[in-house]
């Protein structure tokens, strides 16, 4: 690739106040945490700072605004490379506040979070921005959030020919019409699309998508790519075995997967390699802990 790769991230970002725990408590339970971490998350915002740990450049258009929650994420988002686009900018805003807890001896998680249900919608802003943003680009990635926001980044980046990586955590009103500016969908082993139970793959494929893929957990990844002539071929990327015994934390697990097939996208890489690189770094994030936890220990791609 001759353009020096650069990764767009438009979507989530949340504080995240993550606490280990032996167990999820029961009704009216209370437990002591064995540990405390409190940090940056939400997908978009750790695609984008694996990304970065993968040696890509990477801007994150997200909502910000002014307020001691938003400095806090800011703050660490800087602090791991990320350039900030905030699309609330000089206005008061508050992220949302995900409360995370992680079982200590399964490293399994659960997340309680209003994500970006709060937010007005950011389409006019992100219009505004979209142009400066995207100008040296050579990959987009959205995670669905701030919906207004991703499809104006989608649109305009199918325009200039870039490719569009979803995130597919979970199926969103008004996710159809975004997909239809998406190349390449990742979606989580809990996507459900609504009538369509059985050929979800399939029936995500029909609103745009040529590359469509989907996480189980530690199994096998299924995909589909919908040739130039409407050829369907199936194919699995099977992570490394990772021993339950290693496992100390999912946490994030899924939003490195997308970072990490980003950003190889970003550097030029074809679908299939770059959510393979992605299967591999998430395979590997789970024996850290928190999302970011292992970029202390993974060199960078080349």
């Amino acid at each position: 690739m001759t353009t020096p790769p650069r990764l767009v991230c438009c979507g989530l970002a949340t504080l995240d106040v993550v606490q280990v725990v032996d167990h999820v408590p029961a009704p009216d339970e209370k437990l002591v945490a064995d540990d405390l971490a409190v940090s940056f998350g939400g997908p978009a915002a750790n695609a984008a700072a694996t990304a970065v740990a993968l040696g890509v450049p990477t801007v994150l258009v997200t909502a910000l605004g002014t307020g001691p929650v938003a400095d806090l994420v800011r703050a660490g988002l800087v602090a791991a490379g990320v350039e900030v686009v905030d699309l609330l900018a000089g206005r008061p805003g508050s992220p949302a506040v995900s409360t995370v807890l992680v079982t200590r001896s399964t490293g399994e998680r659960a997340v309680v979070s209003v994500n970006a249900t709060g937010t007005s919608d950011l389409a006019e802003a992100a219009d505004a921005a979209v142009e400066s943003v995207l100008a040296p680009a050579t990959a987009v990635l959205v995670d669905g959030h701030h919906l207004g926001a991703a499809r104006v980044v989608a649109a305009a980046a199918r325009s200039r020919g870039l490719p569009v990586l979803l995130d597919g955590g979970s199926w969103k009103p008004g996710l159809g019409a975004l997909l239809a500016d998406v190349d390449h969908a990742v979606l989580s082993a809990d996507f459900a699309l609504p009538g369509a139970p059985d050929d979800v793959l399939g029936a995500v494929a029909q609103l745009g998508p040529r590359f469509v893929a989907q996480s189980a957990g530690g199994g096998p990844v299924r995909i589909l790519t919908i040739g130039p002539d409407g050829t369907r071929t199936s194919s699995l990327v099977r992570p490394p075995d990772v021993p339950t015994s290693e496992v100390i934390d999912t946490l994030g697990a899924g939003d490195v997967l997308h970072g990490a097939a980003a950003a190889a996208l970003a550097r030029g890489v074809d679908a299939g390699p770059a959510l393979a690189e992605g299967v591999l770094r998430a395979s590997e994030s789970v024996r850290h802990r928190g999302a970011l936890g292992w970029t202390s220990t993974v060199r960078p791609s080349r």
